[in-house]
């Protein structure tokens, strides 16, 4: 798993300083952080530029103001963005207020997002 462990240690403690109940999944090449049994944000390395990335699931209503933000970008996996997901660029969140003031972002949408649908179990 690729991501940066100052990083997942800095978020850690900005969520237990929140006082928020998560927990760890590692998907998407990366570390991800599930708040309320949903995907809320995610840390991984950017292959290309071997840096550090968050990948933040945003309010869709927000999407456009966001991606204008310093070091947002849409998030693209497949080849179609994800319309509820960006992708920040380490240099943009490189210190710890910078850094919690975007994982805020996606706490404050966390409440108002759907669960992933659990998959069906073969018979």
């Amino acid at each position: 798993m690729a991501y940066d462990e100052y990083f997942a240690e800095t978020i850690d403690r900005i969520l237990l300083d929140k006082g928020v109940m998560y927990e760890h999944k590692r998907m998407f090449g990366g570390l991800v952080y599930m708040v309320n049994e949903k995907m809320c944000f995610g840390l991984d390395t950017d292959k290309g530029s071997g840096e550090a990335r968050l990948m933040l699931r945003i309010d869709p209503d927000d999407y456009e103001v966001m991606l204008s933000r310093y070091g947002a970008r849409e998030m693209d996996f497949t080849g179609t963005p994800m319309k509820s997901f960006i992708f920040v660029d380490a240099e943009a969140f490189d210190d710890e207020d910078e850094l919690a003031d975007w994982l805020q972002l996606a706490l404050d949408f966390n409440p108002k997002a759907k669960k992933s649908p659990k998959p069906k179990k073969s018979s």
